[in-house]
């Protein structure tokens, strides 16, 4: 008799028949991505998909699929014109790893994306689960996901009482969600999953009633659901502070080209003095660093903003400065047309900001 092992016992047909059908009555069937077994828009979408939600995405693949219709035109395009579609999207790191990605796949695989999820795993910014999603899409392989939609899904279905993000814990999801996977319908499965946590099972105020796996909830029958899935311990934010200087002449604005690595690698942002408590207190410096840039005739401190990242709080001070004469720019930086600046391949506070400021009647003759 062969012995049961922990995946005989985790199996259970039964889950993902009653996913699958779920699906096909109530799940979402008219995404732009879906309906298609393009491995190009499926990976678009899944890598645009991390961490933002389908409604923030939507504008940003059309205009994606417009400018680069291809794999092999996006791989073709300079760095800062993908930079510039993906401003106010977050995360900027996805954009760079997008087209690193396009261009081994264009040099390794002749444009065509592999179809095992181990090699797509390989690929920049293509974890195991987004590996898994693209293949069981474009190629029917049968292989699991574990997004954080599932976790939560798989986390109060299945009474998981410790915070999923650990590895012990996180290793135990992936053998059940690997024990789960249906034989047949693994594309429709893995919408499913993915369409329950999205629309029924979300963080707050899950429809219990309309879900297919009610009934072997455990978090549902034990009152649990606001509880699980168990949140990540609490660890205070640190707090940073950056005067950005915001340089005027002629309707143009200074810009600097940011390090590709770190936050907003590869775009262009504002010149930076950092470390400041006050805007009051950086104007010295602020007006010293600005004068590397030419002979400055006015400084104005405007009003502070606060942009909260995942793992820290940037207040930043910015110093509107009009130049009396330019100076040479230096390397790294460049000179933008503020009326185009909607075009510039921005971080999302800084675009907003300097939209602000591009209204005609805030600047001068001069500047």
């Amino acid at each position: 008799m062969r012995r049961l092992t922990e995946f005989d016992e985790l199996a259970d047909p039964t889950f993902s028949a009653a996913v699958i059908e779920w699906q096909q009555q109530h799940g979402r069937h008219a995404l732009p991505w879906q309906n298609t077994t393009d491995a190009y828009r499926i990976w678009l979408s899944e890598i645009m998909l991390q961490q933002t939600q389908v409604a923030a995405v939507l504008t940003y693949y059309a205009r994606f699929l417009e400018r680069f219709p291809t794999l092999e035109s996006l791989a073709a395009a300079p760095s800062e014109d993908v930079m510039a579609l993906w401003s106010g999207l977050g995360y900027y790191t996805r954009a760079r790893n997008l087209h690193a990605c396009a261009r081994r796949v264009v040099a390794e695989y002749g444009g065509a994306f592999p179809s095992e999820p181990a090699l797509l795993a390989d690929l920049p910014g293509i974890g195991r689960s987004t590996a898994a999603a693209i293949s069981a899409f474009s190629s029917g392989t049968r292989a699991a996901i574990l997004d954080g939609n599932v976790k939560r899904v798989f986390a109060r279905v299945f009474g998981v009482d410790q915070y999923p993000g650990i590895k012990p814990v996180e290793d135990a999801l992936w053998r059940r969600a690997d024990a789960l996977l249906p034989h047949t319908g693994i594309e429709r499965y893995t919408q499913g999953l993915m369409d329950l946590g999205a629309t029924l099972c979300t963080r707050s105020s899950p429809d219990c009633p309309r879900c297919p796996l009610q009934q072997r909830c455990v978090a549902f029958a034990t009152g649990r659901t606001a509880e699980l899935p168990v949140r990540k311990p609490k660890k205070t934010n640190p707090e940073k502070r950056a005067a950005m200087l915001v340089v005027i002449d002629c309707g143009q604005v200074l810009l600097e080209q940011r390090a590709d690595s770190g936050i907003w690698g590869g775009l262009l942002s504002l010149p930076e003095v950092d470390g400041h408590g006050a805007f009051d207190d950086a104007m010295p410096d602020a007006l010293g660093a600005a004068g590397r840039f030419g002979v400055v005739e006015e400084v104005q401190a405007l009003l502070p903003l606060v942009h909260v990242f995942t793992h820290y709080k940037l207040h930043i001070h910015p110093h509107r400065i009009v130049l009396e004469q330019r100076g040479e720019a230096e390397a790294g930086y460049v000179w933008w047309d503020l009326n185009d600046i909607g075009n510039a391949p921005l971080p999302a506070p800084v675009k907003k900001l300097l939209l602000q400021l591009a209204a005609p009647s805030l600047f001068t003759a001069g500047g």
